[in-house]
């Protein structure tokens, strides 16, 4: 089996990726950013190599002797990071990682970016691969900066990319999505508007495979997928499952969004100069108001992407995994 590279393999996608595929015969190497990160990788049987992935003269030794590189590295948003951050790990290392990928005679990158790049889905329609572009924050913003500049060296240089746009994460062990699973099974969370917005999460295991066929199917070159689960319930109807699967009483106040709005625009304004993380920010708040719909028909017509976990035996093997953990 072909030797593959994961950038990002400390993080709960890249960690799961590396693990399956080492399962699956594969030979893996991974980079970590953080020396924490090493010993969970390291468990799953894949070569760890621990380095920042804009540290030029480190990634040329990683891709070494590489058929694919799936490349998960990003910087999630965290108070008081600069925008220079996310453009250097989005956007820079990302045409770094492709130009030694070509050195080295890598066939192919998956280049891993978001649904984020379209923004809210406006009308009454799901948003395909061609919908137009409305980044809302910085995060999203360099991601789609990424895609433009891993096509554009790929044309470059002559390197395969694939790149792929999954919908919000969830699985066991998940921390990103903590807030809203674990929040309602703990019965903290409160929604704010109407709940209307639809959120479209993939369950990692699919999303998985849909990294795996985006890196061997061959008409995939040059193309770009949304990966996300079939089912889009909106915000309420998501809410009202998990409560269910938690067994606890759905949350039943909704309060207005402006007032925290405005409490988050000035939570920000305190905190992040500081570099601390405000307890209530407009990014959360966004979360409430913004429809995440998609259409993953190209995904399914053109690669045989098939999602195969529905939406509630995701959550209740999320929930059983926060319990092991003692998170709910």
């Amino acid at each position: 089996m072909p030797t593959v590279l994961v950038t990002g393999a400390g993080g709960f996608t890249g960690l799961a990726l590396a693990r399956t595929l080492v399962d699956r015969g594969y030979t893996v190497r991974g980079l970590v950013r953080s020396a924490a990160s090493q010993g969970e990788l390291a468990a799953t049987g894949a070569e760890v190599v621990c380095g920042d992935v804009r540290d030029g003269s480190l990634v040329r030794r990683a891709v070494e002797g590489v058929d694919v590189i799936y490349h998960l590295a990003a910087v999630f948003r965290r108070a008081g990071v600069p925008d220079s951050e996310y453009r250097s790990v989005h956007v820079d290392a990302t045409r770094e990682l492709i130009e030694a990928a070509a050195r080295s005679g890598v066939r192919r990158v998956v280049h891993c970016s978001t649904v984020g790049v379209h923004g809210h889905v406006r009308g009454d329609v799901p948003a395909t691969e061609d919908a137009p572009f409305h980044p809302m924050d910085i995060y999203q913003q360099t991601k789609l900066e990424g895609e433009w500049m891993a096509r554009e060296t790929a044309r470059r240089v002559g390197m395969q990319v694939t790149v792929v746009r999954p919908g919000p994460i969830y699985g066991p062990g998940d921390r990103r999505l903590f807030k809203l699973i674990g929040g309602v099974a703990r019965r903290r969370f409160r929604i704010l508007g109407s709940g209307r917005p639809r959120f479209q999460m993939v369950y990692v295991d699919d999303l998985i495979e849909g990294f795996l066929l985006a890196a061997d199917h061959p008409d995939a070159d040059g193309r770009t997928y949304i990966l996300t689960g079939l089912e889009a319930p909106t915000l309420l109807e998501l809410v009202n499952q998990i409560a269910e699967v938690a067994n606890v009483p759905a949350p039943k106040l909704r309060f207005p969004v402006w007032p925290f709005w405005l409490v988050g625009a000035a939570c920000e304004a305190v905190c992040v100069p500081f570099r601390i993380e405000p307890p209530i920010f407009r990014r959360r708040v966004k979360f409430f108001t913004s429809n995440r719909w998609f259409d993953t028909s190209r995904a399914r017509q053109e690669l045989g992407f098939r999602p195969k976990v529905d939406l509630r035996t995701g959550l209740v093997r999320t929930l059983e995994s926060y319990r092991q953990l003692g998170w709910v």
